[in-house]
């Protein structure tokens, strides 16, 4: 997105829009991984939100040949589409698209899963789409894995279809990842599908069944989209919604960060709503000494591997112009704490059934306030299945606490997805919640 964290990290310039490779232009390169040219948006997009912009062929990195010709577990498409932003701008997203090798017997239409990766970080190199093709991507400086792949091939080989979203401003050369925010997520999620009805070969029909699965940030996504849904893409009925580990609110969310091992990712969220937002960029300049700058700058092109690297267990009090903790700033900007506020995740009824998991050692996206978006959601009258995952403490700030749920629940996870995709009903566990977490 922007080629190299450079001296500019000294103004304002780690905010700043990065520049779109024009036609016949060099192109974009992101801490030494070259962006392909698909990944920049045209002058203009389309009206209608999930239209498809341009599409071509994708490689999938793990892919074996299947006895009847057909590449297992499927055939990838990657997409460019038309969404709309929190401002209400048009935004160009991208994403990929698999027609699974195998058959769907679950009965009706084969149905389709919108998937949405868990963090994987700010520079363009690191987007989903790229992550199918390039499951580990080493770069200068740049370490970035495709974990979430693993999911989508279960989904394959129970035989639906598998649309992954790559969320705004990560792959897109124009403009900066806008991460964790919560509408910005939930749009592109929910105009994913809509790109998916439009690939050409696609055997999904408008008689399919849709699900959204995502874990942490994409916990968030798709929580956000089971929300947002009846308002912005009511022609996407959901037939369930998996949110596992979603940070609903990001003022809790913060402070578990802050000195863990992804610490870096405070660097993503504060780029990430100055992006949304320009008129932060002053208060954010005020608050923050060279050293948070430079690091703003830096985080802006960095993958989830990199960041843990470079930034892991640090203190936001070296990034802050007083040397005051990031979280003691937000108390005090009444601006940044209606910004927290908007983002929070819980102020609507989701839309179909959602099944919400945390794992109630998570320090990283903590537990309590995960589980009060389970209770939020219930007083709504939501139809909600909450599981508590049990492990023991396995180290606290380092995201093993934060992981292993996301690996010992993911086959339960991706069960009661498939039957939900499958017609069968689900059954709310809200009657049995404690009021309180």
């Amino acid at each position: 997105m922007i080629a190299t964290a450079t001296a500019a990290a000294a103004c304002l310039g780690a905010y700043a829009v990065p520049a779109s490779a024009a036609p016949g232009s060099a192109p974009v390169v992101s801490r030494g991984v070259t962006i392909p040219a698909f990944y920049t948006p045209p002058a203009e997009l389309p009206p209608a939100d999930g239209t498809l912009v341009r599409t071509e062929p994708l490689p999938l990195g793990l892919s074996l040949p299947g006895l009847d010709g057909r590449p297992l577990p499927g055939t990838a498409t990657r997409l460019m589409y038309k969404s709309t932003d929190a401002a209400g701008r048009p935004v160009a997203v991208t994403g990929a698209y698999i027609e699974p090798a195998a058959a769907w017997k679950g009965g009706g239409a084969r149905p389709l899963v919108a998937l949405a990766s868990g963090t994987m970080g700010q520079g363009d190199q690191c987007a989903p789409s790229l992550a199918l093709q390039h499951p580990l991507t080493v770069g200068d400086g740049t370490v970035s894995i495709g974990y979430d792949n693993l999911a989508a091939y279960r989904f394959l080989a129970a035989g639906a279809a598998v649309v992954v979203t790559d969320y705004a401003g990560l792959g897109t050369t124009d403009r900066l990842h806008t991460y964790v925010n919560r509408v910005d997520e939930g749009h592109a999620l929910l105009d994913a599908v809509r790109a998916a009805r439009g690939v050409a070969g696609a055997s999904i029909t408008g008689g399919s069944r849709v699900g959204l699965y995502g874990y942490s940030q994409g916990g968030g996504a798709s929580a956000a989209a089971a929300e947002l849904q009846p308002t912005y893409a009511p022609d996407v009925e959901l037939a369930g919604t998996y949110a596992g580990a979603p940070p609903a609110d990001l003022t809790e969310v913060m402070k578990g960060i802050d000195k863990s091992a992804l610490a870096g990712a405070l660097g993503w969220s504060i780029n990430g709503f100055a992006q949304s937002d320009p008129s932060l960029r002053a208060v954010i300049d005020a608050n923050t000494n060279a050293t948070g700058k430079a690091a703003l700058a830096d985080t802006s092109t960095m993958c989830v591997g990199d960041a843990i690297l470079r930034y892991g267990f640090t203190d936001s009090r070296k990034w802050t112009a007083d040397g005051r903790p990031l979280a003691d700033i937000i108390a005090s900007q009444p601006k940044l704490q209606a910004i927290l506020a908007d983002q929070r995740i819980g102020t609507y009824r989701p839309s179909g059934p959602v099944r919400l998991v945390t794992g109630v050692q998570d320090d990283i996206v903590g537990h309590r306030q995960a589980r009060q978006l389970a209770v939020d959601w219930c007083r709504k009258g939501g139809d909600v299945t909450y599981e508590a995952v049990v492990l023991p403490n396995l180290g606290d700030g380092l995201l093993t606490n934060h992981l292993a749920p996301y690996l010992t629940d993911q086959g339960k996870a991706v069960s009661w997805l498939t039957d939900r995709l499958a017609g069968k009903p689900a059954g709310s566990n809200c009657w049995s919640m404690p009021i309180q977490p």
